[in-house]
């Protein structure tokens, strides 16, 4: 009988077989059903990437005109969600909101009792469209703006980024997002989809697999790290610092830089490779290119003194941040592109379902121990 020794953290264990995503860690490779991720964030979009994550393939053209058809139909809330965010405390964090709010959303979804595959699917249309908009219409709320009523002539970058600033946007920042969220679609068993795996295989309903894996997302060491990458950046302006100084004295008083390193990938993060560009290009046409300028600086000396290459939450920071997004709502933003990684995930848990039941390696006291009466401790 072989022995399985345990790992902390779970570390390079494989826990299920999935045809949804694969990466290499070593050769920096991240691919979406077979497709290169640098494929998909030079030519797809969102839509388009989701659709091929939760069907397999990329679509035909009345494929996809049919799946912007329907995921644009489900820009739409019940009343009692609109009242909940109105009645919350504006400084509740986002993602306590987002995961409320998608906990009530079962409550009034009229397949909730129905946990079939096609059901499934359009629970994902649901879903993803009423995320992005629970986010925006929440930021709006506590600002003390007016809601913004979805486009549905507009894409799902386009119409998010209208209802959260009022405007309609550029197509460079239109872009940008539209990349930052396919690249952070998926990315195999990270912690949140994990979550959203082990609740789902014990046929649970999907919005409680969503809610999980939101929970899962809102820790700092999974969703919340390009916010903490803000914060220095946020920190170094404050102080009008040179950022490679400021680094290097946080580096001296044993402090974690955030946005550097991966648990995956042992090179570049193929998903930083284009937030990268993204972040330049977008601040230059926004004419702000300080938050840009300050990250290369601190990449560069990062990697150099310290052989640690950027992730994908390093340059989404200041790509959000010259989208005009709030800092806390980095994270939710993740959640509006990760939720077709998770839907993606469930469905294909139910369709070959087995109950996730790992062991423990225990390590308390030796059996047997003697129970000792009450007055006798």
């Amino acid at each position: 009988m072989s022995v399985v020794l345990p790992v902390k953290g779970l570390e390079g264990i494989i826990a299920t077989k999935s045809s949804i995503c694969w990466i290499d860690g070593d050769a920096g490779v991240l691919a979406y059903r077979g497709i290169d991720i640098h494929d998909l964030a030079d030519h797809s979009t969102f839509e388009e990437t989701t659709y091929l994550l939760w069907f397999g393939a990329l679509p035909n053209a009345t494929q996809l005109a049919e799946f912007r058809k329907e995921l644009a139909a489900a820009r739409t809330l019940n009343w009692r969600i609109y009242d909940f965010l109105r009645s919350v405390p504006h400084d509740a964090t986002p993602m306590e909101v987002l995961r409320t709010a998608v906990s009530l959303l079962s409550l009034y979804d009229p397949e909730e009792k129905d946990s079939s595959h096609e059901a499934n699917v359009r629970k994902g249309y649901r879903l993803t469209s009423q995320i992005a908009m629970i986010v925006a219409i929440f930021d709006r709320i506590r600002k003390g703006k007016s809601i913004i009523d979805p486009d549905r002539s507009l894409s799902h970058s386009a119409n998010f980024l209208r209802m959260l600033n009022g405007v309609n946007p550029t197509e460079t920042a239109t872009r940008a997002l539209d990349v930052a969220l396919i690249l952070q679609a998926d990315h195999e068993l990270n912690a949140s989809t994990f979550t959203a795996r082990v609740i789902a295989s014990t046929l649970s309903d999907i919005h409680s697999a969503i809610v999980g894996a939101i929970g899962a997302l809102k820790g700092p060491l999974h969703g919340g790290a390009n916010a903490e990458t803000m914060k220095i950046l946020f920190a170094i302006e404050d102080e009008e610092a040179d950022p490679v100084e400021y680094v290097k004295k946080m580096f001296a008083e044993k402090k974690k830089i955030s946005g550097f390193g991966h648990r995956v990938y042992h090179t570049e993060d193929p998903r930083a490779t284009h937030l990268r560009q993204m972040s330049k290009d977008l601040s230059h046409s926004a004419g702000q290119t300080k938050w840009y300028d300050m990250s290369r600086k601190i990449e560069l000396y990062v990697n150099e003194a310290k052989h640690l290459n950027a992730n994908v939450d390093f340059y989404s920071a200041s790509t959000y941040t010259t989208l005009g997004v709030e800092i806390d709502l980095f994270t939710p933003i993740f959640a509006i592109s990760r939720i077709a990684g998770w839907t993606a995930h469930v469905i294909e848990q139910l369709d070959d379902n087995r109950l996730i039941r790992p062991r423990a390696d225990y390590i308390g006291p030796a059996y047997p121990q003697p129970y000792a009466p009450l007055a006798e401790r």
